[in-house]
Order: structure tokens, then C-alpha cells, then sequence
């Protein structure tokens, strides 16, 4: 038994020997990567915790703190990167998305629902690939069909014209028509929306759930995702085939299911209730993908956001929410158009008024110019002016040579074509006669008569030959030859593409001539009945020799043949050579004109963007300043702002990768590189580098001081007596903090009596006091490390707190009021401009949205108000905010460390001042820790208050919307905007005002936010101070086995703390590598 004892919770040798990640010797070993450096943290945190389980820790705060802590760790993981994807329809954006994820999973089916949905595209570890399929709410469809609805009728109560598929009352009845296939247009002006929502009880069932779907590849996945995103419309154009087909005849198991009862598989029913049965695409909100793309391995994650003014308000309030909280913007355009495009300009805009509100970061934006394939070679050379260039020059000579050759093939080819075709005659005509011949002779030989047949036929062309000779017409001779002769009507119009008609006839006549000279004797000199006359009186002897030499002609003929037909052969495969040269050449002139496009576009898009964020910068200054604002200052470097912008095929690109089939070959380019698809590839893991290395430094330095605090514990104190020890427990160490719920609740807690007023409530309700006895001062105060630290503090956040407050005030109070009064001087002028720049129609959907349709009238009436704060804004943000309470608490901690060593017996002094330096080691990492976990709850914070005014603007103008809405008639719509007006006018400057008052409220709520955030960080931090000094009053377990596994834990965490220290060196290496040889190091 007592054996049994002493190995219970040993850790054997073998255990000793790390199993979850590798052990190097030295940095130079390791290739640092930042995800293999979080994988390796990772497994070293497993250790630790496997380590830990047989360990008798002899607090519950200690087990409590660093339970804690290996959650923590154990949760960090490569941090996610939002890239959001912004386009107009048509743009590319999906096939795009899909080149850079090199697989077909973003549908691209020309649908509305494919851009009108927000899809999140994310990497996962599996070769699956996933989605989890949102639908709205049944509170935002019924919002939905409400608008749907105005759409579609009209004011009278009649249906709206929906033929065009485009216009809103068209894209309405798409919508309702494809999740309500039965209710008719009829029926649907006659119905209300509750009427239209409890037609179909299974829409309503499916409403505000989440559908996961799961498919092996992404052929699979496409054909799963189709049954929710595809319209049953789009089979309209097999109406007529499905007409003509015929009903299936019934299987063996379709009758035996017949005869039991059981439904047909194969009955055409089924087929007619699915073409009724409902589309879901109208009611999905967001698509979440997940698979294996290498690009997006380091934590990217695309969010294709759907065009311009989707119809569908909650899609909308989606996109703008990844708006707020993306890392970088992508923004799409065709190259043709990119230039000048419209609204890729709007949307550049919109990233510049983002960008104005904090500091530019050079991969906050991104510009894509899509389609790079669709080029016209003679429009770039002429607008580009590069004629006179070297490379084009050799292209072009290369391709001239090609196309001159071409030419001289197609002539030998047609020369022996025609060579092989007039020998082919003439062997015919020789064949014929050695035929009649042999005849003549059998007829001879069997002394029977002989009748000529051939001659007959050659009298005709011969006779009209002659007549020609004499001044007839050549054309009529080559005609009426070609209708004598099959072979020679093929040969005329074979060569009727390459040669003259002159050329042609002048040809075939001196072959004639040349077949006269070359005929028999018997034809030269008579005519047709002496010919006839003259093979009468051939004897046995002359019909022989006139075979033999026949015979003789014939070999020699096909000998010719046999070469015309070589050369012909020749021919044809260099001039098969020479055009797919000239292709391939053709293909390199398409793609240096692209590349020289891409280039110019890259340079022109460069500068717009420095001038365009110039010009708002400039606004921004003219409107805090007018009389001190200096247009020749440059409030930045804008020399050194480099718009990313990349120029893509995407086309070409799945075609030379083989990503689809049947498409053809690439249009333009031969090299995959040059579609710009893997250099946007590499641009995904680039935008996560810093991010990646931030997180990876900050896992190896969390695990670096909790390994260093699981040793100090471990290895514990030497010659101390327990008399030492407690009295620096009796003094320092929080009684209550870790006991149980079974001593029973005291009916009062004072470190919540304390606390509770403090730091907007830490404190209150953090800790319980369950001991019978509570360990307090002599005025009643709770004593030990955590109470005092967590009084200093509540009093340092509520200081951080109010100096947040405070400056918010400072900076932004007077800045919002004359906003305020900008934007009301400005409202009535930017709504006269709104409302006459667009169809009256639009202008009442506008109305009927509330102001947010294809314009968001509420972003344009504030927009004086955003340019007045912006540059104070980002000045009051950018500040150094907590600088001054890291310092403060860094300050308590040392203090009472201080305190705790001086009150240390002198054989614990030595030991109680290196636990105190290691102390105040792992708070400031912890603190580091703190700050930016509050730093990013400001950022988020920021961003929520900078876009609250808006919606603060519609809500206020709703009334006005809607009773404008309410016009009918005659003059409706000018009653609607005199109406709505006039409604600006009468309330412009309280809106106003409330706005800054509701911005002024959210700072205040903001400044709240941060501070509860650090309420609860620092009381984390005060427990895991008193952990670590706990090891002066701690007394180890004398148990062997508990010594031995203290030992093997020593040894695990020596060998994580070298690991981590060579994993630190390799990142310093792979920097200083950077710094030397940027080039080389610009991806991992």
C-alpha cells in the first residue's frame, strides 16, 4: 500500500520528454513562420496543463489563477483578418473571390442573390468544404415585405408594370413571386403583409434559423448552396423541351412501390410540386464559408459585401456592420472603366472619410481592376502611344513575318492543291481511256462490235476548246467544262479565296492546251467522227501498244501524284505551324498591352488617391480654420501614401490553372503570374503578417513569465522555517479568496462594501468573503495583496476613466456644436441637390426606405458635421490615452513589492526580492496584455460612435418620411417634396444638436465601456500578483511522489523556457534577414 502511495502522481521520465511540439537545440534550426510558432506555444501550453494535473497546488487561488491562464493561452490562436469586398454589379468580384481561393465555391451565376447576400469566406483545416446559411428574422422579412409591397403597387391599388426584371417593381415580384410561387399577382395587391406571411406555414419555420451545410468538394458544395441561392426562374428557357418529353416509363420498384402504397420515386407529381415548391435565396442574410484556400491559411477572411443599395434593409445593417469592423477594404473595378468608374470613385470616397477618422495605414485600402483579359490592342497602342516601343516593335515584326508566311503557305498550298487536283484529272481521263481500250480489245479478241462511249463525251469541251481559241469567252469555257466534270467544279472553288478568276482561268487554259499537246495521235489534227473512224480501224496490235503506254502514263502520273500530294501535305503543316505561331505571338502582343494598361492604370489610380485624400484633407482644414488654411500645406506626406492596386485576370487565370472546363484556352495571357491573381494571392497573407507576428510574440512572452511563475513555485524555498513563512502569510496573503462555498456566506462582504463604489462597481460582487472569519484591519478594512491592489486600482480607472471623459470633452464638445450648426446651415442645400438628381420614382423609394436607397440621404445631410470633427477626431484617438495609467500601475505593483520584501525574515529577504522582480516581470507583461484588450474595445468603440449620428438622423426624420409617403394624386410627388422640405426646414437644427448631444453620449458610454474592461482586467491582475508572491509563504508537499513530479515539472519547464527563448531569437533573426534583404523577405 505505502508503494502504491509514493507513485501516485509521479511523472515518469518518458513523460518528461515533450511530446506536443519540438525541441531544437538551437535558433538557427528553427525556419520561423508566426503560425509555427503559435502551434509550438500551443503545444507547450498542452504540456503545462498535462504537467499541472499531478501537481498538489496548495491554494485555490493558485488553481483558480492559472486554470485561467492556460484557458487563455490555450484560446489564442492566428488572429483573423476582415477584408471586406466592395464592387458594383458586374464588376467580378466573384470570379475573383474564387481565382484567389483557386476553387469554384463563390456562386457566379449572375443571380441577384449571389451580390446580394453578405458571404464570409474563411479557411478551415479540412478538405471539406462548409457553410452556415442565415435567414432573416421573421421581424426583418416582415420589414421586407412591407417595402416590397409599396414596390409593387401603385397608388391606386393595381399592380405596377414588372417586366422589366431591373426595376424596383420588377425585382420586388421576383422576390415575392419566388418564396410565394402560388399566390398570384392578382391575389398579392389584395393581401396585406401578415396575410402574406401566414400563407405559407413552413417559410415561417424557417425563418431566424441557420442552416449548416457540409459538402466533400466544392463540386458538391455548389450544387448544395444552388437549392438556396438558384431561382426556379432560371429554367424558363426549357419550357418548350420539357413540353416534348415523354412521360418515363414506370421501374420495377416504381410499381412495387405502386402496389404497397408507397410513393413513386420517379412520378411526375413530384416534379410539379417542386417547380411550385418555394425559393429560399430572397431570405437569406449571410452565408459563412469555410474551406481550405492557402491563401486564406494566415487568417485572411474575404467578406463579399453586396452592391450598392440592396433592397433588403438587415443585409444591408450587415454590411455596414463588417464595415465598421474590417481591417482593410477591397474595392473592385473593370480596368476599363476603372479610371473613371463611377462608383468605384464613390466607394473610394467612402474609404477616404473612413480614413480620415484615424491614421492612413498603407493596407487599410486596396484597389482591384478586374477583367485585364478584355483588351483592344489597337485602342491602348493609340491611346498609350506605344508605337515607337522596342518590345511592341519586335512583337509586331515577329507577327508580320508570321502573317507574310502564313501568305506564301496558303499560296503553295493552293498551287498544290490545284497541282494535285488537275493530276488527279488527268489520271481520270487516262484511266477512262485504258478502260475503253481494253474494252475495244476484248470486243476484238470475242469478235464482237465495238461501240466508243468515251469519245462522245470528250467532243463536246473539245469542239467549244477550238471555238475559244478563236475569241470566245474564257469564263463561259471554264463554266461549261465545270459542268462537265465533277472534280474540276471542286478544284475551281476551292481556289476561288486565294487566286483571281483571271488567274484561275488562265491557269486551267494552258493546262488544257498542255492535255491537247499531250493527248493521243487520233485527236490532234481531226475531229470527232474521224476520231471515231480511226479507233474503228485499230488493229489487235496497235490497242496493245496503246494499253502498254497507258499503263505506262499511269504509273508516271501517280508518281507525280504521290509528290503533288507531299507538297500539298508540306504545305498545309507549316501553315498550321505558322497560324498557331502567329496566335501564340498574337496572345503576346494582347497581354504586353494589357500589362502596359495595368501599368498606366496603376500609376493614374495612385495619384487620384493622393489627390482625392488631399482635397478632403484640405475640406476638412478650410472648414476648422477658413482663416488660417494654407492650400499649399500639406497636412501630410502624400508622396509617401502608395495606394495598393492590383490588375487581375481572373479569367485567364482559371483557365491556364485548368480550375474550369469547357471555357476555351486563355485570351491573353501565357503566364499565370501575369494575371495578377497569385500576386493578390500573396497580398492576403501579407495583410496578416503583422498581426500574425504581433500575436505570436505576445503567446511566447505570456508563456515565457507563466513558465518562469510555475517554477519559482515549483523549485520552492529552501532553509525557511514555518514560523518565516507565516508571518508573511499572516500579513499579505487574502483569507476568503480560496475557500470553498461549504464554510457558508458571511451576511455582509467588506471588500464589497469597500469596492463596490468604485471603478464604476469593480470590485462589487468580484469576491465573495466565505471564511466564518474574515481577515481585516483594525478600522475594518479586508488586508492581503489583492484587497489593497484592487483599492488602488478602482481609484486608477475611475482617474483613467474621467480623463478619457475629459478629453473627449476638450477635444471633440465645441468641435460637434459647430458641426451641428454646419450641417443644419447645409441641410436644405443638400437636400435640394438630392431630390433633383434623381427619377421621381427613385426619389419615392428613397422616401419609402427612409432615405437609405440607391443615395443614403442621411450620411449627406451629416456629412458637414463629419468633415468639421474629423481631423480633431482622429487627433483626441491617436493620443497616447493610457500611457499615464500603465505608468501608475506599474508603480503600485513595485510598491508593494517593496513592501512585501522589507517585511520578509532575513532568511527570506534574498529569495523575496527576486520573486519580487519576477513579480513585477509578469504584471507588466500581464498590464501589456490589459492595455491592448482595452485599446481594442476603444477602437470598436470609436468606430460605433463615428457612425451613431446617422441612424440618429433617420430616426428623427422618419415621421417626415413616412407622412410625405402618404401623398396621392395629381402632383403627388411635388406635394412629397415640398412636404418633406419644408418638414428639414422646421427641424433641421434640433436634429443637429441631439446629433452632437447623442455623439457627446456615446464618448461618455464609450469612456464607461473602457472602464469596466479594465475593472476586470486588473482584478485578474491583483490575484495573479498574490499567486506569485504566494511561492514566500507556500509551503512545498514532502511527499516523495510529489517531489518526484515536482522534479520532472522543473525539467518540462526549463525545456519550454529554452524553447522559447529559441523560437524569440529566430523572430530577431528573421527581422534583422528583412531589414538586410527586404526583397527576399517579403513573404514568409
Amino acid at each position: 500500500m505505502a508503494k502504491q502511495e509514493d507513485t501516485r502522481g509521479i511523472i515518469t521520465p518518458e513523460e518528461v520528454k515533450p511530446k506536443l511540439f519540438a525541441v531544437y537545440s538551437s535558433a538557427a534550426e528553427i525556419s520561423y513562420v508566426p503560425e509555427d510558432a503559435l502551434k509550438a506555444g500551443l503545444g507547450m501550453t498542452k504540456t503545462i496543463k498535462e504537467s499541472l494535473k499531478k501537481l498538489e497546488l496548495g491554494s485555490k487561488l493558485r488553481q483558480e489563477v492559472w486554470d485561467r491562464e492556460l484557458a487563455n493561452l490555450e484560446g489564442q490562436g492566428a488572429p483573423r483578418t476582415l477584408i471586406a469586398v466592395c464592387g458594383a454589379t458586374g464588376a467580378g468580384k466573384s470570379s475573383i473571390l474564387n481565382a484567389i481561393l483557386d476553387d469554384n465555391i463563390v456562386p457566379t451565376s449572375g443571380m441577384r442573390a449571389c451580390t446580394a447576400v453578405v458571404t464570409e469566406l474563411a479557411y478551415h483545416n479540412k478538405s471539406t468544404v462548409d457553410a452556415d446559411i442565415s435567414f432573416l428574422s421573421e421581424t426583418e422579412w416582415r420589414q421586407e415585405l412591407a417595402v416590397l409591397l409599396h414596390d409593387l403597387v401603385d397608388e391606386d391599388g393595381n399592380i405596377k408594370r414588372i417586366t422589366d426584371l431591373k426595376s424596383d417593381a420588377g425585382v420586388a415580384w421576383q422576390k415575392v413571386h419566388a418564396v410565394y410561387p402560388t399566390i398570384t399577382q392578382e391575389a398579392l395587391v389584395k393581401m396585406d403583409v401578415n396575410q402574406i406571411m401566414g400563407y405559407d406555414a413552413k417559410i415561417s419555420q424557417i425563418l431566424g434559423t441557420t442552416k449548416l451545410i457540409s459538402a466533400k468538394d466544392s463540386k458538391a458544395f455548389t450544387k448544395e448552396i444552388g437549392k438556396y441561392i438558384d431561382s426556379k426562374d432560371q429554367k424558363r428557357g426549357k419550357k418548350d423541351k420539357d413540353k416534348k418529353d415523354k412521360p418515363k416509363e414506370p421501374s420495377i420498384m416504381d410499381k412495387v412501390r405502386k402496389s404497397a402504397g408507397m410513393l413513386s420515386k420517379s412520378s411526375g407529381s413530384s416534379k410539379d410540386a417542386d417547380a411550385d415548391s418555394p425559393a429560399l435565396w430572397p431570405l437569406i442574410r449571410q452565408v459563412n464559408v469555410r474551406c481550405r484556400a492557402e491563401a486564406l491559411s494566415t487568417g485572411a477572411v474575404l467578406v463579399d459585401l453586396p452592391g450598392v443599395a440592396d433592397a433588403n434593409a438587415a443585409r444591408n445593417n450587415i454590411a455596414k456592420d463588417y464595415m465598421k469592423k474590417c481591417n482593410c477594404i477591397w474595392i473592385l473595378a473593370p480596368i476599363t472603366r476603372a479610371v473613371d468608374d463611377k462608383t468605384a470613385r464613390d466607394l473610394l470616397g467612402d474609404a477616404f472619410k473612413i480614413q480620415l477618422m484615424s491614421d492612413y495605414d498603407d493596407h487599410a485600402i486596396t484597389f482591384i481592376a478586374s477583367k485585364c483579359d478584355d483588351i483592344s490592342c489597337s485602342e491602348v497602342i493609340r491611346s498609350l502611344r506605344l508605337e515607337d516601343d522596342p518590345d511592341l516593335e519586335d512583337i509586331e515584326e515577329r507577327l508580320g513575318q508570321l502573317k507574310d508566311n502564313i501568305s506564301e503557305c496558303k499560296k503553295k498550298k493552293s498551287a498544290a492543291d490545284k497541282l494535285v487536283k488537275g493530276i488527279e484529272v488527268e489520271l481520270k481521263q487516262t484511266r477512262e481511256q485504258l478502260r475503253e481500250d481494253e474494252a475495244h480489245l476484248d470486243a476484238l479478241e470475242n469478235g464482237e462490235t465495238f461501240v466508243p462511249t468515251l469519245k462522245k463525251k470528250k467532243a463536246a469541251p473539245k469542239s467549244k476548246k477550238r471555238k475559244n481559241s478563236f475569241g470566245g469567252r474564257k469564263g463561259s469555257s471554264k463554266r461549261r467544262r465545270s459542268v462537265a466534270d465533277g472534280e474540276d467544279d471542286d478544284f475551281i472553288e476551292d481556289d476561288s479565296d486565294s487566286n483571281s478568276s483571271s488567274d484561275n482561268e488562265s491557269d486551267e487554259e494552258s493546262e488544257d492546251e498542255n492535255k491537247s499537246k499531250a493527248g493521243d495521235d487520233s485527236e490532234a489534227e481531226s475531229g470527232g467522227d474521224e476520231d471515231d473512224d480511226d479507233d474503228m480501224t485499230l488493229t489487235e496490235e496497235d490497242l496493245k501498244e496503246r494499253i502498254k503506254e497507258a499503263k505506262d502514263t499511269m504509273k508516271a502520273i501517280r508518281e507525280q501524284l504521290n509528290a503533288a500530294r507531299v507538297s500539298k501535305k508540306e504545305a498545309a503543316d507549316a501553315l498550321s505551324s505558322f497560324e498557331k505561331s502567329a496566335a501564340k505571338v498574337q496572345k503576346e502582343k494582347n497581354a504586353f498591352c494589357s500589362l502596359k494598361r495595368s501599368e498606366f492604370s496603376r500609376d493614374v489610380l495612385k495619384e487620384d488617391f493622393r489627390v482625392g485624400l488631399k482635397d478632403l484633407d484640405d475640406a476638412a482644414a478650410e472648414e476648422r480654420d477658413p482663416e488660417n488654411f494654407n492650400p499649399n500645406s500639406n497636412l501630410r506626406d502624400y508622396d509617401a501614401i502608395d495606394l495598393p492596386v492590383f490588375t487581375c485576370s481572373s479569367r485567364d487565370y482559371v483557365r491556364l490553372k485548368g480550375q474550369v472546363n469547357g471555357d476555351g484556352g486563355a485570351s491573353c495571357f501565357s503566364n499565370v503570374e501575369d494575371t495578377g491573381i497569385p500576386e493578390l494571392q500573396k497580398w492576403c497573407h501579407q495583410l496578416t503578417i503583422s498581426s500574425r507576428e504581433r500575436a505570436a510574440r505576445t503567446f511566447m512572452m505570456h508563456i515565457k513569465a507563466f513558465a518562469q511563475s510555475i517554477q519559482s513555485y515549483v523549485q520552492g524555498i529552501g532553509d525557511v522555517t514555518a514560523v518565516d513563512r507565516e508571518a508573511l502569510r499572516e500579513k499579505w496573503e487574502s483569507q476568503g479568496f480560496d475557500q470553498g462555498e461549504e464554510y457558508g456566506a458571511a451576511s455582509e462582504d467588506p471588500l464589497d462594501a469597500i469596492l463596490g463604489g468604485l471603478g464604476a462597481g469593480l470590485g462589487a460582487g468580484l469576491y465573495t468573503m466565505n471564511k466564518p472569519v474574515a481577515k481585516v484591519d483594525v478600522y475594518g478594512q479586508p488586508t492581503g495583496v489583492t484587497p489593497r491592489l484592487c483599492t488602488e486600482f478602482a481609484k486608477m480607472v475611475d482617474g483613467c476613466v474621467h480623463d478619457l471623459q475629459q478629453n473627449f470633452k476638450d477635444g471633440l464638445e465645441d468641435k460637434c456644436r459647430i458641426g451641428a450648426a454646419n450641417a443644419a446651415d447645409g441641410a436644405l442645400p443638400a437636400l435640394d441637390e438630392f431630390t433633383s438628381s434623381m427619377h421621381w420614382a427613385t426619389y419615392r423609394a428613397t422616401l419609402r426606405r427612409h432615405g437609405s436607397w440607391r443615395r443614403d440621404l442621411n450620411v449627406e445631410l451629416i456629412n458637414p458635421f463629419t468633415r468639421n470633427i474629423a481631423h480633431s477626431w482622429s487627433k483626441v484617438f491617436e493620443s497616447d490615452l493610457f500611457g499615464p495609467f500603465q505608468e501608475s500601475t506599474l508603480a503600485a505593483i513595485t510598491t508593494l513589492v517593496k513592501e512585501v520584501e522589507e517585511s520578509a525574515a532575513p532568511g527570506l529577504k534574498d529569495r523575496a526580492k527576486l520573486q519580487g522582480e519576477l513579480c513585477v516581470e509578469e504584471a507588466r507583461v500581464a498590464l501589456t496584455k490589459a492595455v491592448d484588450l482595452v485599446k481594442e474595445t476603444m477602437t470598436r468603440e470609436q468606430k460605433e460612435v463615428s457612425r451613431c449620428m446617422a441612424p440618429h438622423v433617420q430616426a428623427q426624420l422618419v415621421e417626415g418620411y413616412d407622412t410625405a409617403m402618404l401623398e396621392r394624386g395629381t402632383g403627388s410627388v411635388a406635394r412629397q417634396k415640398a412636404y418633406f422640405r419644408h418638414y428639414i426646414d422646421g427641424c433641421k437644427d434640433n436634429i443637429f444638436d441631439d446629433g452632437a448631444d447623442v455623439v457627446l453620449e456615446r464618448l461618455t458610454k464609450a469612456a464607461d465601456a473602457i472602464g469596466e474592461t479594465l475593472d476586470e482586467a486588473m482584478g485578474k491582475l491583483a490575484q495573479k500578483i498574490e499567486v506569485s508572491l504566494a511561492v514566500l509563504w507556500e509551503g512545498a508537499r514532502d511527499n516523495p511522489a510529489q517531489l518526484r513530479t515536482r522534479k520532472a515539472i522543473i525539467d518540462i519547464v526549463q525545456i519550454i523556457q529554452n524553447q522559447v527563448k529559441f523560437w524569440t531569437e529566430a523572430d530577431k533573426m528573421k527581422q534583422q534577414a528583412a531589414t538586410q534583404h527586404p526583397d527576399a523577405m517579403e513573404e514568409d
